[in-house]
């Protein structure tokens, strides 16, 4: 099995600040040409965190150079499986939202969009990162069954 990757819990609430931003420029933009150009960005920064986890994010990196030399290290990490779940249903939510946008599917750009704005702000704002607590109810729900 491969080793498991410990992160700094405070590098990927801050990759959560970064998306609800650009979550409610979306959102304030709508399916407009700039809203969907806003949006295929922020799909953009998705695919790193998905991919490898949340380490590998520019947003990571961004808090690696900028925050946590201000900060000092944490007191605690975590395993980087849970961020990295949640990172890939980020990445399939703005997929979503961005390809209902470009068909014409206004309330899946809606309702995709503000997923994903929800979703980044009870991380950004309370720590409550909801693909990790579905990540972890998965892990259980497969542990019971086996």
């Amino acid at each position: 099995m491969a080793q498991d990757i410990q992160i700094d819990p405070r590098g990927y609430r801050f990759g959560a600040a970064v998306t609800l931003a650009f979550a409610v420029a979306v959102m304030l933009l709508g399916p407009s040409t700039a809203g969907l150009v806003t949006l295929a960005v922020l799909v953009a920064l998705f695919i790193p965190a998905a991919l490898i986890g949340p380490q590998a994010s520019l947003q990571s990196m961004l808090f690696k150079a900028l925050l946590r030399p201000r900060i000092g290290p944490p007191t605690e990490t975590e395993s980087y499986r849970p961020p990295r779940f949640a990172q890939q249903m980020g990445l399939a939510m703005s997929a979503a939202a961005l390809v209902l946008g470009v068909l014409d599917v206004t309330w899946g750009f809606w309702l995709f969009g503000a997923m994903v704005t929800a979703a980044s702000f009870l991380n950004a704002a309370f720590g409550f990162c909801l693909g990790c607590e579905i990540y972890l109810l998965l892990k259980r729900a497969g542990a019971r069954a086996a």
